[in-house]
Parts: structure tokens; sequence; C-alpha cells
């Protein structure tokens, strides 16, 4: 299960792709009601397209079987949840997975000179609105920083400015490690790479479990406080990426440095910065 834990259902947690937190039920019940209304037509279709197809029945509402022999999850056990009853026995957290099948990078001659470096990534989905891209690059064009950017599938429909470099796809494990902050859409892979590296992150949720990813990065913060926001202002981006004389600041949705540490030193993966 590469998503975020909350697709592992309990009680005392909230609705999955929610983003909500979990100290406050404030509208727990409605959305539960609206993914009964806009889900179980679909849902009906399917699970009876299973059972014509010889699967046994779907749980409830879900659309993908639980394995009586072994399911795993990622997530970092730092920012797991407090769960009311344990997962049946056949759970299995797994604190990141990183691939290791990307081929080596380093940071281009285009990008060399002052100023942190930074990646940018809002996954293949995301990436795809290029409106949105073309924003971003512009809001950031407008720092001192230095940036990787994941272009995307319509790579060829936007130009980067002089502090940036990227291509549709980069090889994105062996990118981060170099790098100095992390802004994302806050998808599974990306948010637990980041973390095992130890990297700050800003969130930027579009869909799915990236509501929770962001929400849940708040919550494993050590320090500092904010409210988690899906909306953003260009100006409240160029801030974040350019504190007054210092290197980039995570945003109240996303992981801090010393939440990565912890990973680190735990699995003796070493401390931040990777040497």
């Amino acid at each position: 299960m590469s998503c975020n834990p909350l697709e592992l259902k309990d009680p005392a947690l909230p609705p999955t792709f929610s983003g909500y937190p979990t100290d406050d039920r404030t509208g727990w019940d409605e959305f539960g009601a609206e993914v009964e209304r806009t889900h179980r037509d679909t849902w009906e279709r399917f699970n009876a397209f299973m059972v014509d197809s010889g699967a046994p029945p779907l749980p409830d509402l879900e659309f993908i079987h639980e394995s009586e022999h072994l399911n795993l999850y990622v997530f970092p056990e730092a920012a797991d949840y407090p769960r009311s009853r344990p997962p049946a026995p056949t759970w299995h957290r797994l604190e990141s997975s990183v691939r290791q099948t990307e081929e080596a990078w380093d940071v281009p001659d285009e990008l060399a000179g002052e100023g942190a470096l930074v990646y940018l990534s809002l996954g293949s989905l995301g990436s795809a609105d290029v409106e949105l891209m073309r924003r971003l690059v512009a809001v950031l064009a407008d720092t001192p920083h230095r940036y990787v950017v994941s272009k995307g599938p319509r790579a060829d429909e936007f130009e980067l400015p002089d502090n940036m470099w990227g291509e549709a796809r980069v090889p994105q494990t062996n990118v981060i490690p170099h790098c100095d902050l992390v802004i994302t859409h806050g998808g599974n892979n990306t948010t637990t790479e980041a973390f095992h590296f130890g990297k700050p992150m800003i969130v930027l949720p579009l869909f799915w479990d990236q509501y929770d990813n962001a929400q849940r990065g708040r919550r494993a913060r050590a320090s500092g406080s904010g409210s988690t926001t899906y909306a953003f202002e260009d100006d409240e981006l160029r801030r974040r990426g350019r504190p007054p004389g210092g290197r980039p600041r995570p945003a109240s949705a996303g992981w801090t440095r010393s939440d990565g540490d912890r990973i680190r030193a735990r699995d003796g993966l070493g401390r931040w910065p990777p040497s």
C-alpha cells in the first residue's frame, strides 16, 4: 500500500483522503456521507465484476482486497497514526522504500552558484497542469535560489528561467540527496523519499492521499506551529523559500529536518545532510 496509511482504516482516525486532523472530528461524518453518495454505485458495479470474475467480494466501499497472507505499507513510524486497535498481524510497516534503479545524477553546470538547491516536483499528474507549473516557475524565479524541476509529460510546453534546470523526468531518488528543500504535491513516494533523506518539505497537495500527507506532516513537526493550508498565495510561497539570511524553511504542511534525522539515525543512515 504505497499510500498514506489512512487507507488502513481505524474508527479513531480521520476519513481517508479527507486531509482532516486526528484531534478534531468536525466534518468526519459529513465526509463519510459524501463518499457514500459518490462511490456506492461505482463500488457495487465493480464488486459485482470482481465476484463474476471469480474473486471473493470486496469489503464495503473498498476497491482492493486485503491479503490473508501478507500486506505491506510504506510510512515512517515517527509520522504514523495512533490507532485504537492494532492492524491484522498480516500487516507490516516499511519505514521507507527508496528505489535503487535510478541513473546517477550530479548538479548540472547550469546550476552552479550561490543559493540553496531546491527540488520541485508535482508528480506525473500535477506536472501535466501546465498553467500551474508556469505559475510555480514564475514565482520561484523571483528568489535567490537554484531549482531542479521535474517538468513532467508536457515538458515542451513551458520554459525554465536561468536559475532552474529540469527535464520531463529526473532521477528523483538521486536528486533529493543533493537538495536543501523539496517542494512537492505530497504523494507517498516523494514524501517518504524526502523523509528518508532528512529533507524539509513544502507540501502543495492536489488530490488523494496528498491532503493526508500534508496534514500528517504538520502533526509530525518537532517544532513550530501554524495551520495547514491547501491554497497558497504567490508571496507566501516566495517567503517560505526565502527566509532572511537563511536556508529555505519548511511550510506548515511539511516534514522537518529533525524528523528525518531521527529516522536516519535509527536506521543507520547517517545524519542530515548526506555526506
